[in-house]
């Protein structure tokens, strides 16, 4: 064999090798991709009960309902239990969301669409059977969510890219609607801004986090020049007016007298920056709230004196509850539970 002919075949048996291993990658990273969606859909043992049935936003007693987080075929649908059971056995709908609120009958969904392209998120409207009513393509990753007390009003926020004032940080769109007339405002930012008594007008504007007082007014935070400030919001006047710096993700109680928010505290870890302060619309007086973790939440308020919120868990976030007045501690009170809403 001429030694031409000895590297020709040197080379084949090289690329035959090559294919060979690459086809064994392959199939091993199929194999694995495989093992990890069966693992996705058999729930772990010490998991929540979840069961599919009818689930509904009216009726049958005071319940809540919430985005299941635990391992199983049912992971990210959404799930009911009594208001009096948080912990118990979960009915299951056929509904997946990555972001949820409801009042009044009218939910929220915030949720991921797979198409040929690629991934897309909508806003879907739900009735009080869970059927869709509208939806609405969203500008990027959803992110929080509500619906005023009367169900008319829902707001929504995402993170989105691509603002060159950025600089590498987040920047979001908020958007509200008006489920009456299905009249959408888009984004926030549309909104006259009024601060420190003045009006504001900067590139770097920044709103999210909704939380209806009524239909015609909201609490939000705005963000501006590297700070964040407690803003009110007046859907008729198209106007934001500032009321307090060192405010995000605020959550208005049930008499419409407190609020409970996340605060960035000096001296914490960068990667853990807040931690939950309760205030007082009356005196406008801060108190600190007995948790002491940080919590990157808009928590939701499960009566007169207590909020629920997200932190991680073994099977996904937990939820926790917390008195809304400084005093108790924290209790675990569900497992790979996020985003619920009483109804």
């Amino acid at each position: 064999m001429t030694p031409h002919l000895t590297r020709r075949r040197a080379r084949v048996v090289t690329l035959l090798a090559a294919v060979a291993l690459l086809g064994s990658i392959g199939a091993a990273s199929v194999l694995r991709a495989a093992d990890r969606a069966e693992r996705r859909d058999r729930p772990h043992q010490g998991g929540p009960s979840v069961a599919g049935g009818a689930v509904t936003l009216d009726g049958g007693g005071r319940r809540m309902v919430f985005r299941n987080m635990a391992w199983g075929p049912y992971r990210d649908d959404l799930v009911s239990v009594p208001a009096g059971d948080p912990g118990g056995p979960r009915t299951a709908a056929p509904v997946r969301c990555l972001r949820f609120h409801a009042a009044a009958g009218t939910g929220v969904c915030l949720r991921k669409e797979e198409t040929a392209v690629g991934e897309s998120y909508l806003a879907s409207v739900l009735d009080s059977r869970l059927r869709t009513l509208r939806e609405f393509p969203l500008a990027g990753i959803p992110s929080r969510t509500r619906v005023s007390p009367s169900g008319r009003m829902a707001a929504w926020t995402v993170f989105v890219g691509g603002d060159s004032y950025a600089g590498g940080s987040f920047s979001t769109r908020t958007s509200i609607l008006d489920t009456r007339t299905w009249t959408l405002t888009p984004s926030l930012e549309a909104y006259a801004i009024v601060k420190d008594g003045r009006p504001y007008h900067a590139a770097d504007v920044n709103l999210w986090g909704v939380t209806f007082s009524d239909d015609g007014h909201f609490y939000a935070t705005l963000a501006t020049g590297g700070r964040t400030y407690l803003v009110r919001g007046d859907v008729a006047a198209r106007t934001v007016t500032t009321l307090r710096p060192n405010v995000e993700c605020p959550s208005l109680s049930p008499d419409g007298t407190r609020l409970v928010f996340k605060k960035r505290v000096p001296g914490l870890s960068p990667d853990a920056p807040w931690r939950l302060y309760a205030l007082d619309l009356r005196t406008m007086r801060e108190t600190p709230l007995a948790e002491t973790r940080s919590v990157d939440d808009q928590v939701v308020w499960a009566g007169g004196n207590t909020v629920l919120y997200g932190l991680a868990g073994d099977f996904g976030d937990d939820l926790w509850s917390v008195p809304a007045d400084g005093t108790g501690r924290p209790s675990r009170i569900a497992v790979a539970a996020l985003n619920p809403a009483f109804v």
